[in-house]
């Protein structure tokens, strides 16, 4: 997927006064939330699952390289192959050699974020195979011809008409509108295309270093058919999802649902292990897993190795005001929201992705309800900084940053300003008081008018009233 996070701001308007958009972030911002709630309220424990959640993710990052070894050799022990990808082509490879290898026509795939990290249906359908994505949510989107807007609900910018148009247009058939008929239509859709499948290509939530495992949760049941059908199954995931033990997972899975969906569990848990065995009645023939970097070792070396923690629920955006304003797309990558704004910054460069780490109102809401606890503020910051540091922000911005500094440390400067300001500001104000427009900040005026100061500043009234007691 290129990335067009440069264009924020024009993606953002855009959003603003998209009239569909905004009237299906209405319907799906507070049901997460308001889910969510009801979920914590009911598990007394939560908040110690998200210390114990973060303390483990960090002992994981701490001896990253010992338990990635330790599940390296349990899937090779299991039959399976590990396959170590350092960046985003070198992963497009990988799986376009397994898919080549095994003359390979059909591909279906499960919900896979790392997938979308690498650009890698477009690489599959270049490559001449037809790639078809099982999870609804992808499934519309795909039909759309669009990418994901939310990392656990992809089509949540999709109305119910956009959908019923999409189908009608893609399967023929009468009109469906209700949302049952519209799922069955996509289960039947779907069927065929697991039969024909030669590859299935699943995701990886966790990876369980004691015994090889992948594990998988989904409330469709997609997953177990893509990895199960298929006569090649690939996993793809980031070297941060491995966790010590199965026990460790479940740890996560406590959180994991009601911090995404406000579910107690997700409908399917499933664990892969190598491929089909002799008693097995089903399976895949071969069993890959595609460890992707893709700058993870670099993170995990600086100040940003937090981020490594993350799970992908989704929790942060679906809290965030700046999210649920614009939803996802105006982004401009795959991933959105405050984890956007810190992941794409690392991933793809702060040049290509200077505007996310300013999408932020920096009201902590996100790292309020983080399962494992992502000081996103905080990381919000530290880009700030590298950007200002590196002279990527915005000249005007910089000057006005330097300019503000300048004042702030001559204080006799900064009040002497401060009341012609004032005074400035209440005679633009008139006898009204309302400012209609103001030079400089026509944002602020355009769509309201602004209470003009009484002319003096609030030292000023303070000395004078503190005088006269």
């Amino acid at each position: 997927m290129d990335i067009r996070s440069h264009e924020f701001q024009a993606r953002a308007v855009a959003a603003l006064h998209d009239a569909s958009l905004q009237q299906a972030l209405d319907k799906a911002r507070d049901g997460f939330v308001a889910k969510r709630a009801v979920q914590v309220a009911e598990l007394s424990e939560f908040e110690a699952l998200r210390e114990a959640a973060k303390t483990l993710k960090d002992h994981v990052l701490d001896h990253l390289d010992h338990y990635l070894e330790r599940y390296e050799a349990a899937v090779v022990a299991a039959g399976g192959h590990v396959h170590w990808a350092r960046d985003d082509a070198e992963a497009r490879r990988i799986i376009l050699d397994i898919c080549k290898r095994v003359d390979a026509r059909t591909v279906t795939k499960g919900k896979s974020m790392v997938s979308e990290e690498i650009g890698l249906n477009a690489a599959l359908i270049d490559a001449g195979l037809t790639v078809v994505e099982t999870d609804l949510g992808e499934y519309i989107i795909q039909l759309a011809g669009e990418a994901p807007s939310h990392i656990i609900a992809p089509a949540v910018h999709k109305t119910r008409e956009q959908v019923s148009d999409l189908f009608e247009k893609a399967h023929g058939g009468p009109r469906l509108t209700e949302i049952a008929d519209l799922v069955d239509a996509a289960r039947l859709a779907l069927r065929e295309r697991y039969f024909q499948a030669d590859v299935g290509i699943t995701g990886g939530n966790f990876l369980i270093a004691e015994t090889g495992s992948s594990l998988i949760v989904t409330n469709e049941g997609n997953g177990d058919l893509t990895q199960t059908l298929a006569r090649v199954h690939i996993v793809t995931a980031g070297i941060e999802r491995v966790v010590p033990t199965l026990d460790d997972a479940t740890l996560f899975l406590r959180l994991l649902a009601r911090s995404a969906t406000g579910q107690e569990t997700e409908t399917y848990t499933t664990l892969s292990t190598g491929p089909k065995r002799a008693a097995d009645l089903d399976g895949p023939e071969e069993y890959h897993v595609v460890l992707v970097d893709n700058g993870r070792s670099r993170m995990l070396a600086g100040p940003f190795r937090e981020m490594l923690r993350c799970i992908r629920c989704g929790a942060c955006m679906n809290h965030c005001p700046v999210y649920g304003a614009i939803g996802g797309h105006a982004y401009g990558w795959v991933y959105p929201g405050p984890m956007g704004s810190v992941l794409t910054p690392l991933i793809k460069g702060l040049d290509a992705a200077y505007d996310l780490p300013n999408a932020c109102t920096l009201n902590s809401r996100c790292a309020s309800v983080c399962p494992v606890k992502i000081p996103l503020p905080d990381l919000l910051r530290r880009l700030r900084h590298q950007q200002f540091k590196q002279a990527i922000t915005p000249r005007r911005q910089r000057h006005a940053l330097a300019a503000w500094r300048l004042l702030a440390t001559r204080p006799k400067l900064y009040h002497a300003l401060e009341r012609l300001t004032a005074r400035a500001l209440a005679a633009i104000g008139g006898r009204a008081g309302r400012i209609r427009r103001l030079p400089g900040a026509r944002g602020w005026t355009e769509g309201r008018d602004l209470p003009a100061p009484p002319g003096r500043t609030f030292l000023e009234r303070w000395q004078t009233e503190r005088g006269q007691s």
